[in-house]
């Protein structure tokens, strides 16, 4: 749902690190086929990757899902939240931390199946707020009792 991700030439990431850029292109690569599972295999595959993750920061989040929408321009589409999420916390996990992954519903006109990370209750790098959305779908990180 979200309207306006596609980010301008100037504000892309083209100068990353070869590490970074690498492992974006891996967690993209590797998020595409995951939108074709039924949600709750998704869940268990995503539930199984985040082990060992420490919960991500907000700035480690908005820099996975930036890192991810300057390498793909078909992840800036309008419909590509699935994947562009996908690959952010994928990203996020490959650096050793993991961002709330969320499916569910945008609230507001027009209403829409979406998908996003968040961290801390906040939507990484989105156009509504969290109090706009309802989860259907979350895999957070895990605490020391999950």
């Amino acid at each position: 749902m979200t309207v306006n991700v596609m980010i301008p030439w100037d504000d892309r990431l083209r100068n990353r690190p070869p590490l970074l850029w690498l492992r974006t292109r891996i967690a993209i690569a590797v998020a595409r086929p995951l939108v074709f599972l039924p949600p709750h295999r998704l869940r268990r595959v995503l539930e199984f990757v985040r082990r060992g993750a420490r919960p991500a920061t907000f700035a480690e989040a908005e820099l996975a899902v930036h890192s991810v929408l300057s390498s793909s321009l078909g992840l800036n589409a309008y419909r590509a939240c699935l994947p562009r999420s996908i690959a952010a916390v994928l990203l996020c996990r490959l650096h050793g931390t993991w961002a709330s992954w969320c499916t569910g519903v945008v609230l507001t006109p027009p209403f829409s199946a979406h998908a996003w990370i968040e961290v801390d209750g906040r939507l990484v790098r989105e156009n509504v707020g969290p109090e706009q959305v309802g989860r259907q779908l979350v895999v957070p990180p895990r605490t020391a009792r999950s």
